[in-house]
């Protein structure tokens, strides 16, 4: 399947939603970092909630036919990053996503609240 990098990072949206995620953000990242095009951000109650969303866009995108390139944090499970290339996803537990503040540490990418 062919992926165009807003609509992976639409995918990674829906995904992370369909678990519950809350507080959905995608960043465009573009002309800014030479990291990645899309980061798409996250927040979760809990370790476990964590772990169901990553799980979950994992699972999807393995169906689209996207592979994931790197995973990082899962077994702490407070932020979890998952690599797809051009789009990372960031799952945050609350207060760490707080405390990172990646949507101010980016301030200068266009930000879109995902609404599922």
């Amino acid at each position: 399947m062919i992926q165009t990098d807003n609509n992976l990072a639409e995918l990674v949206a829906k995904a992370a939603s369909d678990k519950k995620a809350g507080d959905i953000v995608i960043m465009d990242l573009t002309g800014i970092s030479p990291v990645t095009d899309y980061f798409v951000v996250c927040s979760a109650n809990s370790i476990t909630q964590v772990q169901a969303i990553a799980d979950n866009i994992e699972e999807q995108l393995r169906e689209q036919g996207i592979r994931l390139l790197r995973r990082e944090g899962y077994r702490d499970a407070r932020w979890v990053l998952l690599d797809y290339g051009n789009c990372v996803a960031h799952i945050f537990v609350e207060e760490d996503r707080q405390f990172y503040k990646l949507e101010r540490l980016w301030g200068d990418a266009k930000q879109v609240v995902y609404q599922g």
